[in-house]
Order: C-alpha cells, then structure tokens, then sequence
C-alpha cells in the first residue's frame, strides 16, 4: 500500500501568511518522491467563519445572551456585520482595494468597543495611507466581532491561538485532557467539518500536525481526535516548536489516546522513518527504527531513537512547497500601529532560514541546549538564492522572511551579494544580533539588495546584565549599529526585557532611559518589552544557582515542561513595571514625550535615572578611524561613467584632467580626477562590479593602483573617491 501524508496546521497562528512548518514538510517529502497533501486549517476556519453564512450561524447559535453593553450592541447590529463581512475579507484579502474609500468614511462599518482607541491613533494616521488606514479599521471591525464570540460563543476564542491557556506551561494533561471530553465548541464544530471534507478527499494514511505555538495544541487535539475516532486506520503524529519545547519529558500516556507518535527537533528523518515503518518492506523487518520519536508501547511511553539515519544537511532538505495552501486568500490586518508588529501581520512573505540554529548560541534566556538552537549549520548563498528563485515562480511573492534565530553577517553579506549579481528585485527582513560587523557600508550593501528591515535583541539595555545575559554586545555598540543600519534606510525592531535574574529597579528605570535616548536619537523605530520567563532549556534554567534564582519545584511535568515558576533572589514584583514601559514605548515610538520625566510614566515611585543625558548622543559622536582591513571586499554597486577629457591650466602650466558622469537611481553626478587616475578607476570599477564573479580585496585594489600610479592612500581618502562611497562604493 502506498503511504500518502496529509500534514496541517490547526488553527490558530497568522492570518496574513501560512506558518511555513508544513511547507519545508512537503518540500521535503518532494525530494524523497513521497505524496503529500498540505492545508492550513486555521486560515479554512477563519474564512468559513468570518463569512455572511459563517455570521448568520454565529448569531443563531449563541450559548449564552450578550451581558455585557458592548455585546448587546453587537447582537443589535447583527444585520450590519452580515451585510458587510464578506466585501470586508475581500478588501483585507487584497481583491477589493476601492473599498477602502468607504471605509475611511467611517460610515459604512458597524462600530463597537475596539474603536473607541481610535482617538487616541488619529494623530497615527498621518503617516499612513487611505489603504492603510482602512486596513486598521477593518481589523478593528473583526476584533468587534471576536470580543462577542469569546462572551457569548466560545471564552477561549482568538486570531492568531486558540485555547492558548490549556497549552501554556500545561505541566499536567488532566486541565487539556478533560476539555477535550467536552461536547466540541461552536469554532471546533467548523474545524470539524472542514476537516471531515479534507480527510475524506485526501484519504491520508498518515496525517501529521505540526503544532507550533501553545495556541495550536488544543485544535490539534481535537483533530486527532475526530480522525481517531472515525478512521482509526490514520496513523497520526504530531511535531514541531510546541513538542521540541515543551513535550521532551512527555510520560502521560493518555496522550497517546489521540496521538501514534510525537516527534522532536528537525522533522525530516523522523517522518521518513514513520514512512519506512508503515511500507511492506518494514513489515519484514524485526525492528521498526525510529528517530527522535515517543510512542506507546505495551501500554507505556517509550522514547525510541534507534534510527542510523543522521538528520540531513541543509542542502538536502529541499526547497519549501506551498502549493495546496490558498495564497490569494490570507488576509492582512493592522492590528496596531508598531511598524514592525504590522510586517508580521500585514501582507504575504515567503518564509526561509539562511542557517539552522543560531551561530552565537550564548544567550542565558535561551534554549541553547536545543537542536533547533545548538546545531548551526548556514546555507550557501547561490542556494539560498535559488530557493528565493523557485518560490517567486511557485507563488508570485518576491516578499522573504529569513526566520533565523540570528541571521550571520557574513551569509548576510553573501546573500545581498548574490542577490544583486542575479539581479533580482526582492524585499526581505530578518533577525539578527547588534554586533560591531554591520558597518555602515555593510547596512548600504543589505539596502541594495532588499533588505527592508531588522529586529534584533537588545534584551536590558545595560552592560552589567548584557554582560550576564553573555549578548556579547554593548549598548554602545547597539546605538552604532542601529544608526548604520537607519541610516542606510533598513528600520530596526529591537526586543526588550525587563524582570531579568538580578535586575534592580535602577537597571529597570536606567535600561527605560538607554531606550528613550535611542528613539529620541533617531536609530531605533520600533520595540517591544518582554517579561523575562525562565525555560527549562536554557542556561538559567539548567544552572539557577548562578544566576540568583530558585526553582519553586523540582518535579517534572507529565506533559509539557518547559516555563518554570521561580522565585529572584531580589524579590522585585516585576510584573508592577510593564504597563509604564509599554506605554511610554507606544510614545516614543510614534516620536512623542521624549522630555517627560520617566516618573512620570509610573503611578508609584521610582529612582531618578543614572544614565548621563548625551550618553547616546555621545557614543554615536565617536569616529570611526581610517583604517581598512587589507582582506575587505570592495564593491562597485553603480554603472560605467562615461568620460569626457579636458585641459586644466595654472600659472602657464596645464595638464589632462577627466570628468566622469554617473547615473545613480534618483540622480546623476560628476567627479574629476587627473586623466591617468580617472583611466584607472573607469577599469577598476568594471572590475569590482556587482556583476562580477570574483571579487576584489582592498589589497588587490591597492596593488593594481600601485602598479601605474603613485600615492594610493592619497587618491582614496580624496574628494572623488568619497563621493563615490557615497554612491555605492561600498568596503566590506
């Protein structure tokens, strides 16, 4: 009998793209000849609910009456929210852009409680387009209707998870277990059914769930359960971020009511092993081999991990395949106003990783005892690019996500050259940490090539806990390389923290001060504070003793295992700072309040900063010195010049000069040289050309110069040469 996958992602993740697990699945199973069919049941049921049907349904079916003013205001203008939601979904799915207008007029959307915020974000719109703006109110609109699904319909409702509370830090299974002998909800009843169609069309004989966040588990469940009860004869098996994480220690077998299999880390071999044991040939066989893989056997979970398969290099995994996924029927919402918060969630990327697991692998706070984070292996950049090439063709995006953990500077700078070599016009943004190599020709050089954006940790900005947290970069460096990457035009995220092991209130208040003084200097354009967690897998939580922190319990969950309850040894109530920190971000972000005192973002007492007022502004004064590196690539991103010769005179003398033209994007400029330096630089420039396969080091540019002509350090540091790095010579 021959194996055929059907692989999901239950609902709930992103509305605006596909989480890209079970594309680089199916991508996979491609190179193995392997047939696989691939949905996103989150984005089906979403459409199927939110949907003139899906509405008139909704309103018919509500367990209990509207308590609340606003709900009562929602069932009041139910024929509003019908009459409008289908053209509404078509507009955020990009097929109905004139709806805007109407939009924008603010008469044509039922409003509710969502939209009182709006005063408040008039200001907001300034800077954002009629599309734009329309988009908010829409996703607004569509948060109406969730707030009166979650009071009258289902309490655990949401976009982007779904009963997010039974999967967080569910130590135990009994809370999920017994949620799931309940009669399924109004929104299990629709996954059901859209479930039901898929199983019985794709006739699977192996379904596979990824799930990656808490918010998927109970769906998945619920899944399960519905293919185990009606076709006991799928075999189901569940991966991805949620198990890697928290399912390592898994021992309750009740699980194993819903689930075959669950299985850890990369995914590839352990499903092809799944593979392998379900064909003819495995029935033969005395063993069945398993990689990384929990199961029951003789009514107890065993962990097996006996396959002789290594997990496959990069090169072999395969290019992502997003074909059975509906691509034109995502939508795109502007939740709130965070620049980089919206990029997640408005309009379509394609998603890829420049290298497994993260090359720096330091960081406490992290699960860097994890394959998905220890084992770093990067992509080459001619393949990467070639991936870029064949999800162009297959999905008419040339929008890329690179999902890395952190992006390497050095594959950053292959990949942007690649790019430009190929003369591929993208747009793409990713990870990365803030260390001292993004020169500011290295941000010119990502520009070109498409780089639009960056997010990156600056976790405390303070040195004492930078230092603990092992970041490896300083909040000098920080403010640098922000400046070098806005300057080139590349706007930059930065991830905040608070409640870190140890942290004071000064170093809380202090880092707030570090934070305003970078958006008040103009180098970083969006943020967001986190609440430190401790995890099970990172060195905090292997080893709390050097870092000041008590574990409330040694006992290891039966299910997931992974956020651990702790007590700091400072015994700070760090949960009292997050409404003023997150408040005084929203401001600063949108360029306000920067004179306020920081007491005043806090309704109760806090020290005065410590932080010198210029301490940014003084980091960013600092040169940088002349010296170049003799291994530094240098880079000719502009066209051929043309020449023109002309006699220059002085005191009776006069010699040849030459003034070269060229044509930038938005403009064209001269520069003069003596006519042999000019000869030489019109074919050094062809030489160092993007479009070139090899590339030249400042030492090869230096020994060419010296061969005809004299006094090179002279003719570099010149007026001619500078405008040029200026216009695109760039020294990597």
């Amino acid at each position: 009998m021959k194996t055929k996958l059907f692989v999901i992602t239950p609902p709930f993740t992103q509305l605006n793209t596909p989480y890209p697990a079970t594309a680089y699945i199916k991508g996979f199973l491609n190179t193995k000849n392997i047939e696989s069919v691939q949905a996103d049941l989150g984005i089906d049921v979403i459409l199927e609910l939110f949907s003139k049907k899906g509405l008139i349904n909704l309103f018919q079916s509500i367990n209990q009456q509207p308590t609340t003013d606003n709900c009562k205001r929602i069932f009041a203008l139910q024929d509003e929210y019908i009459k409008t939601i289908d053209p509404v979904i078509q507009f955020l799915q990009g097929k109905n852009p004139t709806l805007a207008l109407q939009i924008c007029q603010e008469d044509f959307l039922p409003e509710a409680s969502r939209f009182a915020q709006l005063e408040e974000l008039d200001w907001a719109f300034g800077t954002m387009g009629i599309q734009d703006k329309a988009k908010h109110l829409a996703t607004l609109y569509l948060e109406d209707i969730s707030d009166f699904i979650v009071e009258c319909i289902d309490e655990n409702f949401g976009f982007s998870r779904y009963a997010e509370r039974l999967g967080r830090s569910a130590n135990s299974f009994d809370e999920l277990y017994n949620a799931l002998q309940q009669e399924p909800t109004y929104i299990d009843s629709i996954l059901i059914s859209i479930l039901k169609e898929k199983i019985e069309a794709v006739k699977p004989t192996l379904f596979l769930i990824s799930v990656p966040f808490p918010g998927n588990l109970y769906s998945a469940f619920r899944s399960a359960q519905w293919v185990k009860q009606n076709h006991p004869e799928i075999k189901i098996s569940m991966g991805g971020g949620f198990p890697n994480t928290e399912l390592r220690s898994l021992s309750d077998k009740r699980v194993f009511e819903f689930f075959d299999f669950i299985t850890l880390d990369d995914g590839e071999v352990p499903i092809e092993e799944l593979v392998e044991n379900m064909s003819s040939r495995a029935e033969s066989r005395d063993e069945k081999y398993y990689k990384r893989t929990f199961l029951l056997e003789n009514g107890e979970v065993v962990y097996k991990n006996n396959s002789l398969k290594h997990d496959y290099k990069q090169a072999y995994v395969g290019t992502p395949d997003y074909s059975d996924l509906p691509l034109d029927k995502y939508i795109s919402v502007i939740e709130i106003v965070n620049p980089m918060h919206r990029m997640w969630s408005d309009g379509r990327w394609n998603k890829l990783t420049m290298a497994h697991g993260c090359y720096w692998g330091k960081c406490t706070f992290c699960d860097i005892s994890l394959d998905y984070i220890k084992v770093y292996e990067p992509v080459a950049a001619s393949l990467l690019c070639d991936r870029m090439e064949e999800l162009i063709l297959q999905t008419g995006q040339n929008g890329f996500h690179f999902v890395d953990e952190a992006a390497p500077p050095a594959l950053m700078r292959a990949l942007a050259l690649e790019i430009l070599k190929r003369k591929l016009a993208v747009t793409w943004w990713t990870n990365i940490r803030f260390e001292k190599s993004f020169s500011k020709d290295l941000c010119l050089l990502l520009k070109a090539s498409g780089c639009i954006a960056v997010s990156g940790g600056l976790e405390v900005a303070s040195d004492r806990l930078l230092k603990l947290i092992d970041k490896g970069v300083t909040v000098e460096q920080v403010a640098k390389v922000t400046r070098n990457f806005t300057e080139a035009g590349i706007m930059v995220h930065a991830y905040l923290m608070y409640g870190y092991p140890t942290q004071t209130i000064q170093e809380t208040i202090d880092s707030l001060e570090m934070v305003r003084q970078l958006f008040e200097a103009g180098v970083l354009q969006s943020g967001f504070w986190h609440q430190f967690a401790l995890t099970a897998h990172s060195p905090v939580g292997l080893y709390p003793e050097q870092f000041g922190v008590t574990k409330k319990t040694e006992l290891i969950g039966t299910f997931a295992n992974n956020d651990i309850e702790y007590t700091d040894s400072t015994g700070i109530n760090h949960d009292k700072f997050s409404f003023g920190l997150k408040k005084s971000l929203f401001n600063f972000m949108h360029g306000i309040c920067f004179d306020y005192e920081l007491q005043d973002w806090f309704d109760f007492k806090i020290p005065k900063t410590k932080i010198h007022p210029d301490f940014i502004f003084n980091a960013l004064e600092e040169q940088n010195d002349f010296n170049t590196k003799p291994n530094a690539k240098v880079v000719w991103l502009g066209g051929k010049p043309s020449a023109e010769i002309f006699t220059k005179s002085k005191k009776g003398r006069s010699w040849e000069m030459m003034s070269l033209t060229f044509h930038d994007k938005k403009e064209s400029f001269t520069i003069q040289t003596s006519k042999e330096e000019g000869e030489w630089l019109i074919e050094i420039l062809g030489k160092i050309s993007i479009l070139n396969t090899k590339n030249y080091t400042f030492q090869e540019v230096k020994n060419d110069f010296e061969t005809s002509l004299e006094d090179f350090e002279l003719f570099w540091y010149s007026k001619p040469i500078n405008t040029l790095r200026e216009f695109g010579l760039l020294v990597l």
